[in-house]
C-alpha cells in the first residue's frame, strides 16, 4: 500500500509536469498547476482513506494532458497517482458523493480564482450550486474562443452561476440519461449483429474468431476515443449528465464483453481452441487499435475545429456555445423532461412488444425483451464503477488501487451469468426458453459488461507508461471470465453431451 508521503511526492511531480504541458498553449496563468495543486492537497488530506477520490476537474485535467500530445502522454501522466488513473474513464456515482464532500479550503480556492486568465485549450469553468445540491467543477469548452478588442485579447474570467439541484434530482437525472442511451446502445448493437452477421454481409459468425459483437465493440471503442477522451471535457461543459449518458450509457451498452467471452467459451467447448484463443487475441488487438485510432482522429478533428473557430474569431465572427450549456434550473428540467418522456416511451413500448412477441415467438422478440431489461444492467455497471480506484481490502489496508475493480467485477460477473444462461438454454432446449434467455443476454448482460470502458482503461494505463499493469489487467479480466465460463458452461456441456 502506498504511503501518504509517497502519494504527496507523486502528485507534486504531477503538478509540475501538468503545469509544463499547459504552458504549451498559454503564457498566462496555468490551470494545470492549479489542478495539480488541488490534487496534491486532496492527496495529503485523504491519505488516511487509502485512495484519492477523483473529481471531475482532476479527471478532465488528466485527459487534457493526453489530448495535448498523445506522443508525450506517457511522460505527462507517468507520475499520476495510480488510484486516480483507475477512475479517469468511469467512477460511477462515486463522484456525486465526492463532490458533496467539498471542504472549506476548496471553496476558498474557488473564490480566490474567480478572475484568472485561462489557457486556450485547457480552460475550465467553475459553477456552483446551492447548499442543498452538489458543487460541481466543470470544464469550459475550448470550442468557445476568447473575445478580442482593439487592445488585444481580453482576459477571461470564471463566472460563478447559481445552479440548484438536489442530490436526489442529480442522481435520478444520471439514471434516466443512462437508461435512454442504454436503449440506443442495444438498438445499435443488435443492428450491427444483423448487418455483419450470416444473414446479411456474413462477415461475422458464432463459428469463427470474428464473433458477432466484434463490429459493435470496434465502433464503441473508436467512439470512446472521441467522446471518452478527446471531447469529454467539451461535452461535460454542456452537461455532466450528457457525457455520462454517452460514454457509460451508450458506448458501454453498444459494446459487450460478456457476449465476446461467451462466444469464445462456446468455441472451446466444441474443441475449437485455436479459434477461441485467436478470437481473444485478435479481438483485443482490434479494440486497442480502434480506441487508439479514435483518440488520434479525434485529436486531429478537435484541432481542426479549434482552428476554424479561431479563424472566424479573427474576422469578427463569434462562436458562442454558452446557449447550449445546461447551466440553469429551467434548462435542466426541460432536458430532464425530454429524457423522461423518451425513457418512458421506449421502455413501455419495449415491454409491450416483448410480451406480445415472446408469447407468439415472433421475429424481434429477442430485441424488445433485451431493451426491456437493459436499464438495470447499465445502472448496475455504473454503480459498480464506484469501486474503481478503491483497491482491494478493508479500511486503510487496501491494495491494487491501480486496478479498475468495478469494471473488472462487472465484466466477470456478466460473463459468469451469461455462461449460466447459455447452459440453461442448452438444457431446456425449447424455442421460448432460448428466446427469453437470449433477450436477457442481449439486454441486461450486454449492458452490464463493457468493452469500450475496458479498452479505454487499458489505453490510459499504456499511455501513462504502465504497460505491465495494462497487460495484467487485460489478462486477469480474460482469464477469470474464460475460466468461469468454462466451469459453468463447458463442463456441463461435456458431461451431459448437450
Amino acid at each position: 500500500m502506498e504511503s501518504s508521503s509517497a502519494r504527496r511526492n507523486t502528485t507534486e511531480r504531477y503538478h509540475v509536469d501538468y503545469a509544463r504541458s499547459a504552458s504549451m498553449d498559454s503564457a498566462g496563468h496555468s490551470l494545470g498547476a492549479r489542478s495539480g495543486s488541488i490534487l496534491s492537497r486532496r492527496s495529503s488530506r485523504q491519505g488516511s482513506r487509502g485512495s484519492i477520490s477523483l473529481s471531475r476537474e482532476m479527471g478532465d485535467s488528466i485527459l487534457s494532458s493526453m489530448r495535448h500530445s498523445l506522443q508525450s502522454a506517457d511522460q505527462l501522466l507517468g507520475d499520476v497517482d495510480s488510484s486516480v488513473l483507475a477512475q479517469v474513464i468511469d467512477s460511477g456515482d462515486r463522484g456525486l458523493a465526492f463532490e458533496n464532500d467539498v471542504d472549506e479550503e476548496e471553496e476558498n480556492n474557488v473564490e480566490h480564482h474567480q478572475a484568472v486568465s485561462l489557457p486556450d485549450d485547457t480552460s475550465m469553468r467553475i459553477h456552483g450550486r446551492s447548499s442543498q445540491g452538489t458543487s460541481v467543477v466543470a470544464p469550459v469548452s475550448a470550442m468557445e474562443p476568447k473575445d478580442t478588442n482593439a487592445n488585444g485579447p481580453a482576459s477571461s474570467s470564471i463566472k460563478v452561476e447559481p445552479y440548484k439541484l438536489s442530490w436526489m434530482q442529480d442522481y435520478a437525472s444520471y439514471l434516466i440519461h443512462l437508461a435512454v442511451f442504454g436503449f440506443l446502445g442495444v438498438f445499435t448493437r443488435y443492428g450491427l449483429q444483423k448487418l455483419f452477421g450470416p444473414g446479411c454481409l456474413a462477415l461475422t459468425s458464432d463459428q469463427s474468431p470474428l464473433y458477432l459483437d466484434l463490429p459493435s465493440n470496434m465502433l464503441g471503442s473508436f467512439l470512446m476515443g472521441w467522446f471518452g477522451i478527446i471531447f469529454k471535457a467539451d461535452i461535460r461543459h454542456i452537461s455532466d449528465h450528457l457525457i455520462v449518458g454517452i460514454t457509460t450509457g451508450y458506448m458501454g451498452s453498444l459494446t459487450t464483453f460478456s457476449g465476446w467471452n461467451q462466444k469464445m467459451v462456446a468455441l472451446s467447448s466444441k474443441g475449437h481452441w485455436v479459434y477461441a484463443v485467436a478470437g481473444i487475441v485478435l479481438g483485443m488487438f482490434i479494440v486497442n487499435e480502434s480506441i487508439t485510432l479514435g483518440a488520434e482522429t479525434g485529436e486531429r478533428l478537435r484541432g481542426w475545429i479549434l482552428k476554424c473557430i479561431r479563424e472566424k474569431s479573427s474576422i469578427g465572427s463569434k462562436c458562442d456555445s454558452e446557449h447550449w450549456r445546461v447551466d440553469t434550473r429551467t434548462k435542466h428540467y426541460v432536458l430532464l423532461g425530454v429524457m423522461v418522456i423518451l425513457m418512458s416511451l421506449i421502455w413501455i413500448v419495449s415491454i409491450v412488444l416483448a410480451i406480445v412477441k415472446v408469447h407468439s415467438l415472433a421475429h424481434g422478440a429477442v430485441l424488445w425483451l433485451g431493451c426491456s431489461v437493459a436499464p438495470p444492467g447499465v445502472w448496475l455497471r455504473w454503480y459498480l464503477a464506484r469501486l474503481n480506484g478503491g483497491g482491494i481490502g478493508i479500511g486503510k489496508r487496501r491494495h491494487l488501487k491501480w486496478l479498475p475493480v468495478g469494471t473488472l467485477a462487472a465484466n466477470v460477473l456478466a460473463a459468469a451469468i451469461m455462461a449460466a444462461l447459455a447452459v440453461t438454454a442448452k438444457a431446456e432446449n425449447t424455442r421460448r426458453s432460448t428466446t427469453v434467455l437470449n433477450g436477457i443476454q442481449l439486454g441486461f448482460l450486454g449492458c452490464l459488461s463493457t468493452v469500450s470502458t475496458f479498452a479505454a482503461e487499458v489505453y490510459t494505463m499504456r499511455r501513462s507508461g504502465q504497460i505491465a499493469r495494462a497487460f495484467v489487467y487485460a489478462a486477469v479480466t480474460f482469464i477469470l471470465s474464460f475460466v468461469l465460463g468454462t466451469l459453468i458452461y463447458s463442463v456441463p456441456v461435456w458431461v451431459e453431451h448437450y
